[in-house]
């Protein structure tokens, strides 16, 4: 479980940079290397981003260490 938070964390941190620089300057990253935003492999990451995102909202009580209090430790699965 894991290896699926890191990859869930990586995926959303590509997810929200890349929204970042198209909020200041239009420029969507994913778009421009992967040939467009219809190109199929843009679409993959796209999903991959989002579904990401929703692994993080339904898994991250268990995983932060703020959320589960300042002296408890995180619960492992």
């Amino acid at each position: 479980m894991k290896g699926l938070h890191v990859v869930s964390w990586i995926l959303v941190i590509i997810g929200g940079l890349n929204w970042l620089l198209v909020g200041i300057g239009g420029w969507d990253v994913v778009a421009l290397i992967f040939g467009g935003s219809d190109a199929i492999v843009s679409k993959i990451i796209y999903i991959l981003v989002g579904l990401a995102a929703l692994v993080l909202i339904f898994t991250h009580k268990k995983s932060c260490k703020e959320c589960c209090g300042t002296d408890a430790p995180p619960q492992t699965m």
